[in-house]
């Protein structure tokens, strides 16, 4: 569904088995099996939690290679979890993981377990993406391992059945659809709980982070380091609430706020497009000779809504995509890269006063609007397209499960608390407050099986921000940086879309230093973007 970060994903597989479980360990798992705030179990709770998780912490993972176009050395295998860990000895599910072994064994620490983002992005393929950019330092260090999170990819991939019209998410508010937005939004819970059941209950981010500990106790690690992208961000800091003693190094690049992870994590990203509509406002007023859209930031942000208003009257096709003037405010996120945002606005100016009506909507017959294209959007995640057979709507259904379950009482049941909100937001961020705030499926979904995790403990994290994020907003990852007490903070000034790793060279070697010696800078960091000519 790509819900700005709704959509995204990977996997892989690692070695050595554990014949672990030590008693610190258990007592570890058998308090990540409780919510957060939950006492820490007795020394008698913890060996009866020993014999129903051995069967899981002590598989044999079976590597093979993962498929003809990559490497040899990058190795796949399948483990079985507990769909409910509550109740170990119940139904299973399975997680697929994937590896390349560092490349010196000398020098070898550990592993390094990767997510791209999401929730809904798989993650499989991250340690030969690409998507994830690595140093050889790093590589020579770690076991890169990626995985599918439960319900995602190859690992038990879930599915609604959802047409791609019920995939889209991008509904802007209006008194006359927003009847249609309420009735799609209780579709796709109403489809999801048919299809799914009460496994939906147990896509949750907590679940996800024992199944990351089970993949550490079958690859045979007492501790796990681990780079998680926007919604990984948030996932890291989760696990590093439940399992503290397993959590070795820690990078997050374009974090959560994880005390507005859920809905409030939409409506960040409409608070946060003003400021950088602003920005290109700004921008592209000293470069009118190259744009023309206007000598001043008045004059430009006229032209873009007399655009949209003329766009809405007449739809333009371009590209090959028939465009509105809702689904240009749709690419909200666009207006984080100032340069790349003045060059399509020009375009979309030029084809409006280039074609009439008429020869617009012929030339655009039969082409539907673009939901949004954004792959910068909430929370956001790395993009890759999986070659994998897993049903079409599977990144959509597994991002509202996961989503909706780990939130589910943050969202309103009253519909029309979510029309006075778009109301409210389209008045105060005009270019997206709408979307953000308009109804969603969760607020039909049924609860999780337990409550979201409260992120705030001590963790030597280091975290990494661009300044101008679309999705994952600055403000986000400086509450992070606050609720995880211990870690550091590299922000880059002048930074633009979503995701640090591999675009800018301080930032990076800040990660790099951190993920090969462990040293964290000495304090709090800002690296500069090159300056947009």
């Amino acid at each position: 569904m790509n819900t700005y970060g709704i959509r995204t994903s990977i996997t892989v597989r690692n070695t050595r088995i554990a014949s672990l479980i030590a008693v610190g360990t258990v007592a570890t798992f058998l308090l990540a099996l409780t919510p957060a705030t939950a006492p820490a179990p007795s020394g008698s709770e913890a060996s009866v939690a020993k014999d129903p998780l051995r069967q899981y912490t002590q598989q044999t993972p079976r590597w093979q290679r993962c498929d003809a176009k990559n490497p040899a050395t990058y190795q796949c295998a399948t483990l079985k979890v507990p769909l409910n860990y509550g109740n170990s000895g119940g139904k299973k599910t399975d997680i697929a993981i994937s590896r390349i072994k560092a490349s010196s064994a000398k020098e070898r620490r550990g592993v390094l377990l990767l997510n791209p983002g999401g929730p809904g992005g798989p993650g499989l393929d991250l340690p030969v993406s690409g998507a994830a950019d690595f140093p050889e330092e790093v590589k020579r260090r770690y076991d890169l391992v990626g995985f599918d999170p439960r319900g995602v990819g190859q690992s038990s991939p879930v599915s609604c059945g959802l047409t791609g019209d019920e995939q889209d998410m991008e509904r802007p508010y209006k008194t006359e659809t927003f009847a249609k937005d309420v009735q799609w939004a209780r579709t796709v819970a109403a489809k999801c709980q048919a299809k799914e059941g009460d496994r939906l209950r147990h896509l949750t981010t907590r679940n996800t982070a024992r199944d990351m500990d089970v993949i550490r106790a079958v690859l045979g690690e007492k501790k796990i380091s681990y780079m998680g992208f926007s919604y990984g961000t948030y996932l890291g800091a989760v696990y590093a609430r439940m399992f503290p003693r397993r959590t070795d190094r820690f990078v997050l690049d374009s974090a959560v706020d994880p005390a507005r992870y859920g809905r409030g994590m939409f409506q960040a990203m409409g608070e946060r497009a003003e400021p950088a509509f602003t920005r290109w406002s700004e921008w592209t007023a000293r470069r009118h000779t190259t744009y023309e859209l206007g000598h001043t930031p008045a004059e430009v942000r006229k032209t873009f809504w007399d655009l949209v208003a003329q766009v809405d009257r007449t739809p333009i096709d371009h590209g090959g995509t028939l465009l509105t003037g809702d689904t240009i405010r749709a690419q909200r996120a666009t207006f984080s890269r100032v340069q790349k945002a003045a060059t399509w606005v020009a375009e979309l100016k030029k084809a409006a006063e280039g074609k009439k009506a008429a020869e617009s909507k012929k030339a655009a017959e039969g082409r539907k609007p673009d939901p949004s294209g954004a792959s910068e959007q909430v929370p956001g995640s790395l993009r890759q397209a999986s070659a994998r057979d897993v049903p079409p709507d599977n990144e959509t259904a597994s991002a509202w499960a996961v989503l909706c379950a780990d939130t589910r009482t943050s969202w309103p049941r009253d519909p029309e608390q979510y029309r006075r909100d778009a109301i409210r937001d389209k008045d105060r961020y005009p270019l997206s407050g709408d979307f953000e705030s308009n109804i969603k499926p969760c607020a039909f979904w049924k609860p999780g099986s337990e409550p979201r995790t409260t992120v705030t403990n001590k963790v030597r994290a280091l975290i990494l921000q661009n300044e101008w994020d679309p999705a994952t907003p600055l403000a986000g990852g400086q509450a992070m940086h606050r609720a995880l007490r211990g870690s550091r903070m590299v922000t880059v000034a002048g930074g633009e879309g979503h995701i640090v790793n591999g675009t800018n060279s301080c930032a990076d070697n800040s990660a790099t230093v951190y993920l090969t010696t462990g040293r964290l800078p000495v304090k709090d960091l800002t690296c500069r973007a090159p300056s947009q000519s």
